[in-house]
């Protein structure tokens, strides 16, 4: 009992934490929706604000220092209790939010900071960055109609004023649309195009050199030449080939797919966390509706480096799920996922399946409008690495050896496995992410379903080898949590059932690294007075 107490006091002081925090952002969001305000006075009105999200306020001080300029708190003094933030505009950080303790505090995950108090300045940076690159966005905008009209009766096209400025504000995206132009005037066989892209080649025949059959040598590096000093002659082959209209939908294509970079190069990077991919994904669907639009390969690749991340890295999923899901799909996904800190889990087989077909069935309603009749219960998704930090952080680890024992004994160990796993601890963010589910379903009964990543796959079903237990649901918030709780850790716990073990050894899958996910749902049905009629399990 005092063990359950102490597990439902800590979701309750996460909480309060999340609630601060979440004020705290709501807050910082309607500071930095405002784009015409001066940059000083958002900065001040940040620096105001900042203090409410962190444990404590009272003696919680902020400094933000931008491009040589500093903004802080009344009557600041810097101390040793620091959390920092960089702000990057176009992955150049440009400056810094700080904040400090007045004094010492109890020691937490970073000092006296807490670890969602570092992605919580994290956040607010990355928000104020976006903010600034905005600003700058609506400057070079007001400059490019300000030189188009300064130089209308000289004729100048709009793409040249453009990328005129693009060559002053960011010289690296300048470079990508020389590049991209002078790869375009290739692909369309341009001979001038050719001839420059032969001399910035380290390619045998830029020497005019056929290479002879056979040749394995390495081709050697020339030096000297890049695209930025045959950008001139780039944009004027362009000049002479193509029109002004194609030159410009070209530029504005380039410079759509530049803004949107930052979600491809953190689906790329093996190391980002789910954390950090969920931020990306929020902050792509908030510069969307500003405008933009990609092309169809690049929207193809986001969307199969979102699945293969996220869902499954199945190629036979994959295929079909690229013509299906879209990347507001993933937002919403994201939404309803528990997973814990640093994860790069994916949601397992089960819920891969689910989400795939409810996909298919929105997007055939128009077709089938008998399809639009099935219910999609409401669903929340725990991460398949759940498990193994759930036994991480009991120090279960010798339970993974369960499948390599005799299975007879394997049958008489697995009820105290269950209890084992029953009378463990959730770690914080992994119950917060709980009690925020529950809070979403209501007092409606749930059911708690396993989701392997072995389970549904081509070849291995799994049908029936895992639990799926149902909750009622009802009572107060702590009591409905304790059940919630118990069911998963059961769900947990089959994972090394005499079932599935006996399953995976036919199969020779017994050496695989079965990663344990779980899915949540609510249990569609009818309500008869205080009745209620499950039509879903």
């Amino acid at each position: 009992m005092v063990k359950e107490l102490r597990q439902v006091d800590a979701v309750f002081d996460a909480l309060e934490s999340r609630a601060k925090e979440l004020n705290c952002l709501y807050q910082v969001e309607e500071i930095l929706t405002n784009y015409h305000r001066p940059l000083q006075m958002v900065i001040m009105d940040l620096i105001d604000v900042i203090p409410t999200g962190w444990r404590y306020p009272d003696i919680c001080i902020v400094r933000i220092r931008y491009k040589g300029r500093t903004f802080q708190s009344p009557e600041f003094a810097e101390t040793p209790w620091r959390l920092a933030g960089y702000v990057e505009v176009q992955s150049e950080k440009v400056g810094v939010i700080e904040v400090f303790y007045r004094k010492a505090m109890p020691q937490e995950y970073e000092g006296p900071f807490l670890k969602d108090e570092i992605k919580l300045i994290i956040s607010i940076s990355r928000r104020l960055g976006d903010f600034i690159q905005h600003q700058n966005l609506q400057k070079v905008l007001r400059s490019a109609h300000k030189t188009a009209d300064e130089f209308q009766e000289e004729k100048i096209p709009e793409w040249r004023i453009v990328v005129d400025l693009s060559r002053s504000m960011d010289q690296d995206l300048f470079m990508r649309i020389a590049r991209m132009l002078l790869n375009y005037l290739c692909w369309n066989g341009i001979e001038e195009a050719n001839q420059i892209l032969q001399r910035i080649s380290s390619d045998k025949v830029s020497r005019l050199q056929e290479p002879s059959e056979g040749d394995n040598q390495p081709s050697p590096r020339k030096a000297g030449v890049d695209v930025l000093q045959v950008s001139n002659e780039i944009f004027a082959a362009a000049a002479r080939h193509l029109s002004d209209e194609e030159i410009l939908l070209l530029v504005r294509k380039w410079m759509q797919e530049d803004r949107a970079s930052f979600l491809s190069k953190t689906l790329v990077s093996l190391n980002s966390s789910l954390g950090e991919i969920t931020d990306a994904i929020r902050r792509f669907v908030h510069l969307a509706p500003n405008g933009i639009e990609l092309s169809y390969p690049t929207m193809a690749g986001l969307r199969v480096a979102l699945v293969r991340r996220l869902i499954t890295d199945q190629l036979d999923y994959i295929k079909v799920a690229k013509n299906y899901v879209e990347i507001n799909d993933f937002a919403d996904l994201v939404q309803r996922m528990i997973f814990p800190s640093g994860s790069h889990g994916q949601v397992g087989g089960k819920s891969a399946g689910l989400i795939l077909a409810s996909r298919i069935i929105q997007k055939s309603t128009f077709e089938l409008p008998e399809l639009s009749q099935i219910k999609i219960p409401k669903t929340w998704y725990i991460t398949a690495d759940g498990l193994y930090n759930f036994m991480k952080a009991n120090n279960l680890d010798e339970v993974t050896e369960q499948k390599y024992k005799e299975i007879g004994q394997v049958r008489r160990e697995y009820p105290h496995i269950i209890q084992l796993f029953k009378n463990s601890q959730f770690t914080p963010d992994i119950a917060q992410g709980l009690s925020m589910a529950l809070d979403d379903f209501g007092e409606v009964p749930i059911i708690v379903r396993s989701s392997s990543l072995l389970e549904d796959r081509f070849g291995s079903a799994f049908s029936g080898k895992y639990k799926s237990l149902f909750i009622a649901n009802q009572g107060s918030k702590s009591e409905r949590m304790q059940a919630l709780m118990d069911a998963i850790a059961e769900v947990y716990a089959s994972t090394f059932g005499p079932d599935p073990i006996e399953y995976r050894a036919e199969r020779g899958l017994i050496d695989f690294k079965e990663e344990m996910g779980a899915i949540i749902q609510e249990v569609v049905g009818t309500r008869i007075g205080p009745y209620f009629l499950p039509a879903f399990a």
